[in-house]
């Protein structure tokens, strides 16, 4: 039994992991939080100095002490049903149900502007949508959210009418803040709230909420507040931290990965090479035994991107023989999701040097200097300097403009464009492509699954794209499994890396062992007429 050392294999991220297992702050983490002051509680608003909370069936606006939650005083509400609460420096605005929510009547969405000193309503306007169930001032528009057309609405708040209107991140959106440069949104069905740009609608960051009904959100101007519903309770969080990272939904496991040459004759196979990318600690995964494998390999090679492969050697196999190879990987995995805030993000110029010349090459797969990649990013990216909008104006632009499907192969990123569909290595091929051909440094990494049950088989496998941004290193941008529906469905393929993956390999392109392969690959020689299979696979048994 051969075994690789765990010295050599963690050497890359150790420190790394380490360091970020001892920080605790995160976007989303809780500050503080107060029981409610009453029990149907909805909307939620920060008037610079205190609380406001609506109850939509005691119909009373609280305003309530952000020190320890104690009721200030309280205003009859201005309808029957209120929502949601925002604050424009001068006067609260308060959404209603006019309709109230007997389902034989239809909605109604009332918005109320209102004196806080006496809960006089001094404007009443209609509404954009029929269920606003979150509002939002910006200084000089009003937002508001619905959780039945699942629209974002900017309108304006003399008349109502619709300035710009996006895609909700979700269908059930429910809260709605603006902090002075973003929108954040909560969602009652996902337990998560989301910060996103006024300007497109793009959800740009994803943290877990506090309980498991999130309502009313509002911005105090360092911290976010959010009311939850089921359990009563009024948060208080952090918007932003020094954390770039948070990890989640432990599992432990161990994977078998099989490489199998079949000789089917009739001649003999005279050379057989085969190559097994060996995993390393990586911010999704740490590994808790040495890496072993069912027989001693001829030697361990490093690639020039730096990937380690175990070396497989098997000489005049004869018809009728199978040579199968095992390597043992017992890990820890995490599912990882990347704090990034795109007006932190550096420069191009900040991208280190070392870091553009390898990730910045050419090669047959790219082709950066085809017309078609040249006149595509020309058009996607324009003038944009912001590295994290270039790569999210090209990732977007591949999400609109093409399908998932296997047609078999890995053709290059121009043909794939011209094409309109890929696999998940098409899809990858194309945003480095476009990446590189803007200016910013992209490779890819590559991975065996868990395939829906814990105990599982996966020959499919999987790869994305790592994408450099200065301020925050390599972020996750995968492409295939992004182009998805919903905005927030988008934006969880950027930065976040599932519990469910074992990376083992990662690459800025073509091999001297992998060549464009993961995970494994093979060469070999044989006589005449001589029919070889080879066969990959990785075996899953995760742990309780």
């Amino acid at each position: 039994m051969k075994t690789i050392t765990r010295s050599s294999v963690f050497l890359l991220f150790s420190l790394f992991t380490l360091h970020s297992s001892l920080l605790s702050a995160f976007p989303g983490e809780i500050i503080k939080s107060f029981d409610l002051p009453g029990r149907h509680c909805t909307g939620l608003a920060f008037d610079g100095t205190n609380l406001w909370v609506a109850d939509r069936k005691a119909d009373l606006l609280y305003c309530i002490s952000p020190v320890d939650g104690s009721v200030i005083r309280t205003l009859e509400s201005p309808g029957y049903w209120p929502l949601a609460l925002t604050w424009d420096g001068q006067h609260l605005w308060n959404s209603d149900l006019k309709g109230g929510r007997d389902a034989s009547e239809e909605y109604d969405g009332i918005i109320y502007r209102i004196d806080p000193s006496d809960g006089h309503i001094l404007q009443t306007l209609k509404a954009p949508s029929n269920s606003p169930t979150g509002i939002a001032w910006d200084g000089q528009y009003l937002w508001c959210v619905d959780d039945m057309s699942a629209e974002l609405i900017q309108f304006s708040p003399l008349d109502g009418t619709t300035i710009r209107e996006f895609r909700a991140p979700v269908p059930d959106p429910t809260g709605l803040a603006f902090d002075g440069k973003y929108l954040w949104v909560s969602d009652r069905a996902r337990d998560e709230i989301y910060m996103v740009s006024p300007e497109n609608g793009r959800v740009l960051l994803i943290m877990q909420s506090p309980g498991p009904y999130p309502m009313g959100l509002c911005y105090d101007g360092e911290h976010l507040w959010n009311m939850d519903y089921q359990h009563n309770k009024l948060y208080q969080l952090k918007r932003q931290d020094d954390e770039k990272f948070i990890r989640i939904k432990e599992r432990t496991g161990q994977v078998t990965f099989t490489q199998q040459v079949k000789n089917f004759g009739p001649g003999m196979v005279t050379s057989a090479d085969l190559h097994m990318a060996i995993p390393v600690n990586r911010t999704n995964q740490e590994l808790l035994e040495e890496i072993t494998f069912n027989m001693d390999p001829a030697g361990f090679v490093t690639d020039r991107w730096g990937q380690q492969t175990a070396h497989f050697r098997f000489e005049n196999l004869p018809a009728g023989e199978t040579r199968s190879v095992e390597m043992n990987v017992k890990a820890k995995t995490w599912e990882v999701r990347q704090f990034i805030f795109p007006d932190q993000v550096g420069g191009l110029n900040q991208i280190p040097k070392d870091i553009k010349d390898r990730y910045l090459e050419d090669n047959e797969k790219f082709q950066l200097d085809h017309p078609v990649i040249r006149n595509t990013v020309k058009n996607v990216v324009g003038n944009e300097q912001n590295p994290y909008w270039i790569m999210r104006k090209i990732y977007d632009y591949i999400i609109d403009n093409m399908y998932y499907e296997m047609t078999g192969g890995w053709n290059t990123a121009p043909t794939v464009i011209s094409r309109g569909s890929g696999s998940c290595s098409e899809y990858t091929f194309v945003l480095i492509a476009m990446c590189r051909a803007a200016g910013l440094p992209a490779r890819y990494v590559g991975s065996v699954v868990v395939r829906g049950d814990d105990a599982s088989m996966d020959d499919v496998f999987h790869r994305w794209a790592e994408v450099y941004l200065p301020n925050f290193g390599w972020i996750a941008v995968d492409a295939s499994r992004g182009d998805r529906e919903w905005p927030r469905d988008q934006a969880i393929a950027i930065g976040t890396v599932s519990g469910t993956l074992l990376i083992t390999t990662q690459s800025g392109g073509g091999s001297e062992t992998l060549e464009w392969t993961y995970n494994s690959n093979h060469f070999w020689t044989t006589e005449p007429k001589t029919y070889v299979n080879f066969e990959n696979f990785a075996d899953w048994d995760v742990f309780p």
